[in-house]
């Protein structure tokens, strides 16, 4: 299986650390998640929308590990923010999880989550 990524030359360049587009080749075997959200495995949500970051990302991790992928698998994603001005730290604890891969990307600021202590949710689809 090959990931490659896809920018056309008539598009600017991606405003951050992600691809316009991924094309899968001889993918065998999927991973579409759930919207995965903040809280740790004994219920706990932290304050903060840093220490959220890294628990969602955390928790992502998880699935793909259990799954028997990893961070590099990662086709797309989609984050949900309530805050805008926190977009920085939820792009840079995403960074650091994909730690230089690029996959498809979408960051969508929201008024709410399905409950008031999330600040933030991802969804990502995985290819192996």
């Amino acid at each position: 299986m090959s990931l490659q990524p896809v920018s056309p030359p008539l598009l600017a360049p991606p405003a951050a650390n992600y691809s316009h587009a991924v094309v899968v080749s001889g993918a065998s075997r999927w991973l579409h998640t759930s919207g995965v959200v903040p809280t740790r495995a004994d219920g706990s949500v932290p304050d903060g929308i840093a220490a959220q970051a890294d628990v969602v990302w955390g928790n992502l991790a998880a699935i793909l590990v259990e799954a028997e992928m990893a961070m590099s698998d990662v086709v797309s994603v989609v984050t949900y923010v309530v805050h805008g001005h926190d977009l920085a730290a939820v792009m840079a604890a995403r960074d650091r999880a994909m730690a230089g891969h690029r996959p498809a990307s979408t960051l969508v600021p929201v008024v709410a989550l399905a409950r008031p202590a999330w600040l933030m949710e991802v969804a990502l689809v995985a290819a192996h």
